[in-house]
């Protein structure tokens, strides 16, 4: 039972949940960008643990995390990153809180980020290499050489490449979703079961480790988002 069962019938349950982490995430921004628009909020920050602290350290480690992993490139492309981890995130600590139920334990919410993730480092790809991209996909250069003025690179075993390449490039898709899905599944329905059989004490564990792997898994998927776009950036050789 939770507080989406009354209205499963006309909106599944995914579709409020999704809404209400976004509901959750927008609201928590505009609090904290209110208190940065104060007279002194950007100079100096919050004594103890604030809202806005939590969220400059959260921000601060992913933008280093993504200067490291997509280059000179990592401001243009940083809000997708930010947004997919912080929706995730609540997403999945949702998932601990009793009567409730985190959008990321349903499939078409993992494979909806999954595709989203998987169109922006391509679109980033395409955006900044033109048709040439493709290479990304045919395997190495053993040589150059020129042609129509201009030097191509000579990728000998492209045929066998790309037969290889373009299915595990589509496998990222499946492969985001259902880590994703597996893990917040399988934690949230621990932490469940011992509510059940157990309610005093002992879940007080599993929710603990349930958010550390709430938080682990937001991180993978951003990061691995974060490594696809520098890799889509990169010039392939």
């Amino acid at each position: 039972m939770t507080i989406y069962s009354f209205l499963d019938d006309t909106i599944p349950w995914v579709v409020q949940a999704s809404v209400l982490s976004g509901v959750v995430l927008l609201g928590a921004g505009l609090v904290v960008r209110r208190q940065i628009a104060a007279s002194d909020g950007g100079v100096l920050p919050d004594e103890g643990v604030t809202l806005r602290n939590v969220f400059e350290v959260i921000v601060d480690g992913l933008a280093s995390m993504a200067r490291d992993t997509m280059g000179d490139e990592w401001r243009r492309y940083f809000p997708v990153v930010g947004t997919i981890f912080g929706f995730v995130l609540v997403s999945n600590l949702m998932g601990l809180i009793p009567f409730f139920a985190g959008a990321t334990s349903d499939i078409n919410t993992t494979a909806a980020w999954a595709i989203i993730s998987f169109a922006v480092y391509n679109y980033v790809g395409i955006r900044t290499h033109g048709f040439w991209y493709i290479n990304q996909f045919l395997g190495p250069s053993f040589f150059e050489t020129t042609l129509f003025g201009k030097h191509v690179h000579v990728r000998l075993l492209a045929p066998i490449f790309l037969v290889l390449e373009v299915p595990l490039h589509l496998a990222r898709i499946l492969t985001l979703a259902l880590r994703l899905l597996a893990n917040m599944f399988a934690d949230h329905t621990v932490v469940t079961v011992w509510l059940g059989l157990v309610p005093i004490a002992v879940p007080a564990i599993f929710m603990a480790l349930g958010l550390l792997v709430a938080c682990l898994q937001a991180f993978v998927f951003s990061l691995l988002t974060m490594i696809y776009i520098g890799s889509a950036l990169e010039e392939p050789h």
